[in-house]
Parts: structure tokens; C-alpha cells; sequence
């Protein structure tokens, strides 16, 4: 657990998370794609926590299997001081309420057929958060806490924007009351106008309900501002946690350097060097010996090539993954 994460006890973690698919061929044997190695993160009550990385390196695959929608290979994930393994039928039942999901695509993830209003009261009904009668009345507070009107509730989702489909499925999960929020990718189809709403409303709730946010982004900027703290992924890996803005103020490991030189500034005054990184990321099928990232790393030696780099602290707040860490900082 990263000495950046709030006092209080987590609200959920994962210790040692691992996940391992195999992957068909059709005219060849099936082959292991390792999607995470060993991931340790928690997260408290009230805590934003931002993922970060190109694609592939296994940011989606970490949120579902924190919210058990996937079994892990090896490790667990703990909910509320219980492990998810250990979760019965029941226990589950009365736990998914706790645990939401916001989906990437806001139109894939509703239902063409249902008027919005149905879709939001799924999770009322399965769960009898309030009575029947007041079903009608709960969705329409949602909706409108969303920024939607109630009238909204009568319509079908191609009635409406992408945004606006957004803060549909950001009031579906708000229905169940949860305690956990995974938001995985939420503003990427969206206009960056709209993503700025979004982010302002994801915020906005977080902050009032209290929420365990694990915020899922390639977008550093809205991780800065929305998130207490960020962890980079490269290949199934993490390389760098700590607080977003230390993070972003002073990137350790190359593969920091390298997201961050990218990013936009709004200070002309601060100009930094785009760091460009040789090739494109390896096969997770195939996946270098010693650091996954040494391949494309412009510091790497001979011993990058031997040695797995352990997910080191530096200093009370920050863990680093790369030997040269310490030479680098």
C-alpha cells in the first residue's frame, strides 16, 4: 500500500494481483497473455485514484477485476477488509450494490430498447433501495443530480447526445447508492468541451458522496485535476504511484518522463522536452525479460535486461519500479 493513500483503512485493495488469459489460434497452439503482473493498490473512502498508460498496458483489466467481474490468476482483491474470493452468493448480492461501473462507450452501454428511466431503476429494483411507488421519484433526483431534467426519463437513448448518454450511465450507478466508482475511460468518445462537464460532474460527486474513485484515463491532465493520486501502467506493470501533482512535478521513472513530456502546458514559461520513446509497446504474449519497459527505455543497461525492478519506495509518499531509479530522481 502506497504511503500516499489517505489514513484511513482502505475501502478496497489488491494484493499481488495477477491476471493471465490464453489466447486461440486457429491454426496454432494456444499461448498465455499476461494482462497484469502483480499489482498492488488500495484505495480509501473518498479517495480519487487515477490509472494511467498507453493501451494494453492494463488498465481495464485492473478495474474489473477489482469490482469482480473477472476471477484473478493469482492474488485477491479485498473489499471492506473481506476478500472478494471468499464472497458468497448473498455477500455478493448485498456488496454489488456498493460497487458501480461507468462503461467507455455511452452508447454501447445502454440499451436502445428501454427508455432511460427503466434503465435507471434497474438497480433500485434489483436491490429494493426504495419502494415501488417511489421508484419514479428516486430516478428523477437522479437524473437531475446528474444535470438532466426528469421528463429525460421517458425518452429512449438515441434522444440524446453522447454526453448527455454519459450522465444517463453515471446516474445508473449512482442508483444503488455504491461506496466504490470505477470510471473507466468515461469521457474518451466525448467532445472536449463535454469531457470537461463530465470531469466536472464526476468531481463534483465524488466529493459530496464521499466516493472510492478509480478513475481510468490515457488523459494525464484530467487524472491531474481530478484524482489524489495516480498510478502509471506499462505492459501489465506498475512503474510509478505517488500524488498526482508530485507525479507530474517530478516524474521518477522513464516511462513517467516520457507520458508527461507529451502533455500539454498551459504556462508557456514551462517548456519541457518531448521525450520520444523508440518502437511500440511489446506483445503482452511476448514480453521482455527483466523490465517490460527496457526496450524502449533511453536510460536502460545490461542489467534492465536480468532483473525484474521491484516496485520500490521512494521516500513516504512515492514507489518506483526501475533500478535506476535512485540515479534518475
Amino acid at each position: 500500500m502506497s504511503g500516499g493513500a489517505l489514513a484511513s483503512r482502505p475501502l478496497v485493495e489488491a494484493a499481488g494481483l495477477s491476471k493471465t488469459f490464453v489466447q486461440l489460434g486457429l491454426f496454432r497452439s494456444s499461448r498465455p497473455v499476461q494482462a497484469l503482473k502483480r499489482v498492488d493498490i488500495a484505495i480509501a473512502a473518498g479517495e480519487a485514484v487515477g490509472v494511467v498508460g498507453e493501451s494494453g498496458s492494463g488498465k481495464s483489466t485492473l478495474g474489473r477485476l477489482m469490482l469482480g467481474l473477472l476471477p484473478p490468476t493469482e492474488g485477491e482483491v479485498r473489499f471492506d477488509g473481506q476478500s472478494v474470493a471468499a464472497f458468497s452468493s448473498s455477500d455478493w448480492r448485498a456488496r454489488r450494490r456498493r460497487m458501480q461501473i461507468v462503461f467507455q462507450d455511452p452508447y454501447g452501454s445502454l440499451d436502445p430498447r428501454r427508455r432511460v428511466g427503466a434503465q435507471i431503476g434497474d438497480g433500485l429494483a434489483i436491490h429494493a433501495i426504495v419502494p415501488k411507488a417511489a421508484q419514479g421519484a428516486r430516478v428523477s433526483d437522479l437524473l437531475r443530480r446528474v444535470g438532466l431534467d426528469s421528463v429525460h426519463a421517458r425518452r429512449f437513448p438515441h434522444e440524446f447526445s453522447g454526453g448527455q448518454r454519459q450522465r444517463i450511465g453515471i446516474a445508473r450507478a449512482l442508483a444503488t447508492e455504491p461506496d466504490f466508482l470505477v470510471a473507466d475511460e468515461p469521457v474518451s468518445s466525448l467532445d472536449v468541451s463535454i469531457q470537461a462537464q463530465i470531469i466536472q460532474l464526476l468531481a463534483g460527486l465524488r466529493r459530496d458522496l464521499s466516493l472510492a474513485l478509480l478513475f481510468i484515463s490515457h488523459d494525464l491532465p484530467v487524472v491531474r485535476h481530478l484524482c489524489d493520486r495516480m498510478v502509471v501502467m506499462y505492459l501489465g506493470r506498475v512503474m510509478e504511484e505517488g500524488p498526482a501533482a508530485a507525479v507530474f512535478a517530478a516524474p521518477v521513472h522513464p516511462y513517467t518522463r516520457a507520458l508527461i513530456s507529451a502533455t500539454p502546458r498551459l504556462d508557456p514559461r514551462r517548456r519541457t522536452q518531448r521525450i520520444l520513446l523508440a518502437g511500440e509497446p511489446p506483445s503482452p504474449a511476448n514480453p521482455p525479460s527483466g523490465c517490460v519497459f527496457r526496450t524502449r527505455c533511453p536510460h536502460a543497461k545490461p542489467a534492465c535486461s536480468q532483473e525484474v525492478p521491484a516496485l520500490r519506495p521512494m521516500g513516504e509518499t512515492r514507489r518506483v519500479a526501475c533500478i535506476r531509479a535512485e540515479e534518475l530522481q
